[in-house]
């Protein structure tokens, strides 16, 4: 028998990452690749892990993440996310501890998009009077 799979979504900025977790021994997976290949930054590895050192669930379950859109950052916001969520369909006991630490909070900032005549989003063309 198939053990249970616990999947959830989560977004941040552009990014968009789709996680399931399954009962075992701690194995991470982000797009096929090993979580140290694919993050290597030392402070988004510890923003990954941050819902996991919460609930005191680290190397308990295999997590598998498929991420793509935005840049790292935003990647690494969007798995935490998702890793919150789906570990709150596993116990719904750890709502308290994620909620008071914002790690279910969607962070709603976008990039603004650009207006037509004008450089950018915000940025205006020279003015001349004459």
């Amino acid at each position: 028998m198939k053990s249970q799979a616990f999947g959830a979504v989560g977004r941040r900025k552009e990014a968009v990452a789709r996680v399931r977790m399954l009962p075992g021994d701690g194995k991470f997976i982000v797009n096929k690749k090993p979580l140290l290949d694919f993050f290597k930054r030392e402070i988004l590895q510890m923003v990954i892990e941050q819902p996991l050192n919460l609930t005191e669930t680290l190397g308990k379950y295999d997590i598998y993440v498929n991420v793509r859109g935005g840049g790292l950052s935003g990647q690494a916001g969007a798995v935490r996310m998702g890793i919150s969520r789906a570990l709150l369909k596993i116990d719904p006991d750890y709502r308290p501890a994620l909620k008071s630490a914002g790690m279910l909070t969607r962070d709603p900032r976008m990039k603004e998009r650009k207006k037509y005549g004008q450089p950018g989003a915000r940025k205006k063309f020279q003015f001349s009077k004459r």
